[in-house]
């Protein structure tokens, strides 16, 4: 089993920066990947960033590209989301999920944070 634990959220005006924090635990050596997903009120989930367990590989969202940077602490067990020039689009509960191996599916996710940006 793999936990996952989301913080960082919070409120911030427009222009700002958030850095998210999911820690990791739990078996990861079966962890192929993890992704940051987020959903606001009324909308479908959306991915906004992923990257290997190795760290090798990262990929973004089209709302993501150029704002948004996914890492991994390696030391820490952690995956983080560095967000910055935030828009009030980006309101929403922000979620990360592992995709394990053999499957690679997203099927563990942790509790969600919330990031509201201001006008």
């Amino acid at each position: 089993q793999v936990q996952l634990v989301e913080s960082g959220g919070g409120l911030v005006q427009a222009g700002g920066s958030l850095r998210l924090s999911c820690a990791v635990s739990g078996r990861t050596f079966n962890i192929y990947a993890m992704s940051w997903f987020r959903q606001a009120p009324g909308k479908e989930r959306e991915s906004v960033a992923s990257i290997t367990w190795s760290g090798g590989s990262t990929g973004y969202g089209d709302s993501a590209k150029g704002r948004f940077t996914i890492s991994r602490d390696f030391a820490n067990t952690a995956v983080y989301l560095q967000m910055n020039s935030l828009k009030p689009e980006d309101t929403a509960v922000y979620y990360c999920a592992a995709a394990q191996i053999p499957s690679r599916d997203y099927d563990t996710w942790g509790q969600g944070t919330q990031v509201t940006v201001s006008s």
